[in-house]
């Protein structure tokens, strides 16, 4: 009986151990809260470029990637992708930003 509780026990301890593993971040992925945080950097960079009135938002995309914000897509002029890297880098929780953005 003893024998039977000790290796359900270590079993358990394995599942969990396993579990816990499977969400911790890599060098080259996250865990699940790195990855909530950035879906919320997203959407702020997102909403603050909507907001912009001689942006065309739409058309820029956003990528996060542990506080990293990559913009890309296309707009009319450089100073159009200028003003949308100064935006982005306004927003909290954006440690950088690298601009793809392409001018059309």
């Amino acid at each position: 009986m003893k024998l039977l509780k000790a290796i359900t026990a270590l079993a358990v301890t394995a599942m969990l151990a396993v579990v816990i593993t499977g969400c911790a971040p890599t060098a080259k992925s996250e865990g699940t809260g790195g990855y909530i945080d950035d879906t919320v950097v997203t959407t702020k960079v997102k909403a603050e470029l909507l907001k912009d009135d001689h942006l065309k938002a739409r058309e820029i995309n956003v990528e996060t990637f542990k506080g990293r914000v990559q913009l890309s897509g296309f707009v009319s002029s450089a100073a159009e992708a200028s003003r949308a890297v100064t935006i982005t880098r306004g927003v909290k929780g954006v440690r950088s930003v690298e601009n793809d953005i392409s001018i059309k």
